[in-house]
């Protein structure tokens, strides 16, 4: 039998979630991608009213929503406090849903008051249409900004770019999520599938290291770039995939870990 896979806290919420989720930006595949990835316990499905895959999401989820941690999240450009609340009850009559787990901020947007938005994310939980408050595309000040404007609820997530090939998020936000216990849901985290495929000419040195582990570890490459991202504390991702082949490669990421060796190695080859 297949082992799940293995879960991580969500913040300090102590709502455990899958290390590898579902992530439906540009999203092609369907019902059956996603109903298999919620069998092998990639449970969290991650969407947004701009990706336009709520329906797909919530046709996904008729008649199981309660095996899945469903997140989805505002645009930048509805951050007032009335359309907060509007987006909101437009992406739950999409998922067909009462309620949804994880409720971001797709981006930050500087021309409306941060207090602003963040109060109307608290109506929401309130209102019991929302579960948890997250953030994404949040830079450390953006997000100390955002948690000081939310007193009486945490933000527990921050969504952002993280891969092999793309670390900036290691200067600085990453330790501060660690500290302040904010997961990182990490998007992107085969940099657009150029980490799953052998190449000739990109980051030549890390993917021969890539390769190598790969080959180590009798892994495909995809797997092992996910093992390390989820291999860091606070971190997990959510790959894309439109077909149920994939889905299982990438659920597959999980349930093993890279040696500390490994690891040192991929993070001195992509550097």
């Amino acid at each position: 039998m297949e082992s799940p896979v293995q879960q991580k806290s969500l913040g300090n919420t102590g709502v455990m979630i899958p290390e590898i989720g579902l992530g439906v930006w540009k999203y092609r595949g369907g019902v059956e991608p996603l109903r298999r990835g919620v069998e092998l316990g990639a449970c969290l499905i991650d969407t947004a009213e701009i990706y336009r895959t709520e329906d797909v999401v919530g046709q996904a989820v008729k008649g199981i929503r309660d095996q899945v941690f469903l997140a989805t999240k505002v645009s930048g450009s509805h951050l007032r406090y009335d359309d907060v609340l509007r987006a909101a009850d437009a992406s739950l009559h999409e998922l067909g849903i009462a309620t949804v787990d994880l409720y971001q901020v797709h981006w930050p947007n500087s021309s409306v008051p941060i207090t602003e938005t963040m109060r109307a994310m608290a109506t929401l939980v309130d209102r019991k249409q929302v579960k948890y408050i997250g953030v994404s595309n949040f830079s450390t000040q953006e997000l100390r900004r955002a948690q000081a404007a939310l007193p009486n609820h945490p933000i527990v997530s921050n969504q952002v770019l993280y891969n092999l090939n793309d670390r900036e998020i290691e200067r600085e936000l990453l330790p501060y999520c660690q500290q302040h216990d904010v997961t990182i849901i990490a998007y992107t985290p085969l940099d657009d599938g150029r980490l799953a495929v052998k190449s000739r000419w990109r980051r030549r040195q890390g993917m021969a290291v890539l390769e190598e582990i790969a080959t180590q570890t009798h892994k495909t490459l995809a797997q092992v770039a996910l093992n390390w991202c989820v291999s860091q504390p606070n971190v997990i991702v959510i790959p894309k995939s439109d077909s149920v082949a994939r889905t299982e490669e990438n659920c597959r990421a999980s349930g093993w870990r890279l040696t500390p060796a490994q690891l040192a190695l991929l993070n001195e080859a992509f550097a």
